[in-house]
């Protein structure tokens, strides 16, 4: 576990977790000396000569100048509420700098575990589930810093208590540490048997069944209109009830585990206590009491302590899971901060595509592009056609900076196309798919994609909408280009989504722009619409390069070359 803590902390958490430890002793020391003031209570009340036979009450006692013992017990009791007071206050403190630590690593890590996902790139994307990634980057972070690093602290703090009270009891007596010892280990050992698999079971089981609970409420809400025609909702209910069923069951039985802590250390106390009496019995009466006084309020205090460290340790155990989600997403590499750059990959000539290849990692014996070449000239209208699986869409792709070529290249004006000038490659152009990506906002903030409120330059929208010839639309509606859209753009038809994609190119002012499939799910009618936007679009602006992915010939009509792949 030791070498999974060093692969997900970042390094500058490691040097924090110095301070971290140190906080969780001095806390372990605060409560030591917080039980140990009351030891001179106990003497006065049970004895209430021993304030004069005890060494150190009796220093005490002559150093305050006390005159009588009236005043002297009054002293000391006054004196052990300030104690506790000032130990629980600096307890506080304590808990601010662990707690500080613990939600300032959540932030972090949960920023690593999402850029880590984003920059893992297109292919990883594609073949996972959204569902499954936000739970990993919004729940799982949060129940790694709670669930298992918080329980790991206060094993630590209780395991100190625990050791610095057993210690000073086998100072004052080692019978009564004996006894202690002989009572409470071989319960913990016991609970520590009985339940140790299971939690790693559990937890593993109820990650699972929330990660197909996760998947089943997104894809259902996702899909709404295909699953409700095809009447797939009671299907999709049930895969709910299964996933709930075993969270709930694992749960119970999580929960069932959680009271045996308790149990196993209320019966070491009365079995501990009860030893005691037997042990003491026929000795010194007020020396008995002492002794059994003095064990009682260790015993009592032991008795939290190792139900804390039990319970701390279920926790820990059911929740390892985390740390092989966060291990796999390689948490401790060095962040960095997102590019926002505005600068753009100067494109004045031409696009040269070089003999490229690509097939996927998975399959290195399938390519989908085998020595492909063109060559896109600044102005050009470019069509692009082919069956389905040809390799159309990866082309895109590759054009896009998404996917790296396995050989061959991509130059813009001579200059290569690599991981480090692709943002300024990505803001030269626009791109314009199949399905259009809609946010939960705005026109205005769709069409300005990726920039801040107050930097959104509403005339340049305004603009882009009437050429894109959604204009008229907009200014039908109560709030303009400030209406919201809805989640997934669920209030426009399928033209005025990709209306929108083109309004979102034409903002961005790109040199180039990419249409994949943009029309294909229309009718007719309105890809004839899309079609003639886009052929005016070029000829108001011929520096304008356009390529264009399509099926039928009618989309491709106004282009100047047809390139056929496949």
């Amino acid at each position: 576990m030791f070498h999974a803590f060093k692969d997900i902390l970042p390094a500058r958490f490691r040097r924090r977790s110095i301070g971290l430890a140190l906080s969780v002793f001095l806390r372990a020391l605060l409560n030591f000396v917080g039980l140990a003031v009351l030891v001179p209570v106990l003497v006065i009340i049970l004895d209430t000569e021993g304030i004069h036979s005890n060494p150190w009450l009796e220093r005490i006692y002559l150093w305050g100048d006390f005159s009588d013992d009236r005043r002297f017990i009054l002293a000391v009791c006054i004196g052990v509420v300030g104690i506790v007071l000032l130990k629980n206050l600096a307890n506080l403190l304590l808990y601010k700098v662990e707690r500080n630590f613990i939600y300032d690593l959540y932030r972090d890590l949960s920023r690593r575990l999402y850029i880590d996902y984003h920059d893992r790139g297109l292919d990883f994307v594609k073949s996972s589930n959204s569902a499954i990634l936000s739970r990993n980057v919004n729940a799982v972070c949060l129940i790694f810093v709670t669930g298992v690093l918080m329980p790991l602290a206060a094993i630590a703090s209780e395991t100190m208590l625990f050791l610095l009270l057993f210690g000073a009891l086998a100072l004052y007596n080692p019978l009564a540490s004996a006894i202690a010892l002989v009572v409470f280990v071989p319960a913990v050992m016991l609970y520590y048997g009985l339940v140790r698999r299971r939690l790693n079971r559990y937890g593993e089981e109820e990650h699972r069944a929330q990660r197909m609970k996760s998947r089943t409420v997104a894809e259902t809400f996702r899909g709404y209109t295909d699953l409700e025609v095809a009447n797939a909702f009671p299907e999709m209910l049930k895969t709910f009830d299964r996933a709930m069923d075993r969270v709930v069951q694992v749960r119970e039985r999580n929960a069932t585990i959680a009271v045996l802590p308790s149990i196993f250390t209320e019966v070491g106390l009365a079995t501990g206590m009860a030893l005691l009496v037997a042990f003491c019995a026929g000795t010194d009466n007020t020396q008995m009491k002492l002794l059994f006084g003095i064990f009682a309020v260790a015993a009592l205090r032991i008795m939290p302590s190792i139900r804390n460290i039990m319970g701390a340790w279920t926790a820990l155990r059911y929740n390892r899971y985390t740390l092989d989600v966060l291990r796999d997403a390689r948490t401790d590499k060095p962040t960095r901060e997102s590019q926002q750059t505005d600068e753009r990959l100067a494109f004045r000539h031409e696009i040269s595509i070089e003999g490229v290849t690509f097939h996927y990692d998975d399959a290195p014996d399938r390519d989908i592009l085998h020595d492909f070449s063109l060559t896109i000239r600044r102005g050009e209208r470019i069509g692009i056609r082919g069956v389905s699986g040809a390799g159309k869409t990866t082309l895109f792709n590759i054009l896009l900076g998404f996917y790296k070529p396995t050989a061959g290249r991509i130059t813009i004006d001579g200059v290569p196309l690599t991981a480090a000038n692709r943002r300024q490659w990505q803001n030269a152009i626009g791109y314009v798919s199949q399905n259009v990506f809609v946010t939960d906002s705005s026109f205005a903030a769709n069409v300005a994609l990726g920039s801040a409120p107050e930097r959104i330059d509403r005339q340049r929208v305004a603009r882009a909408l009437a050429m894109a010839e959604l204009g008229e639309f907009i200014e039908t509606l109560p709030k303009g280009m400030d209406t919201p859209i809805g989640e997934c753009g669920c209030r426009l038809s399928g033209g005025q989504r990709q209306r929108l994609g083109i309004a979102r190119a034409l903002y961005k002012q790109a040199d180039i722009l990419f249409f994949d499939e943009a029309t294909s799910s229309l009718d007719d009618r309105t890809e004839e619409g899309i079609n003639r936007a886009i052929e005016e679009l070029s000829r108001n602006n011929r520096e304008l390069t356009i390529v264009v992915i399509a099926h039928r010939e009618s989309s491709l009509e106004f282009c100047d070359r047809i390139i056929t792949i496949g």
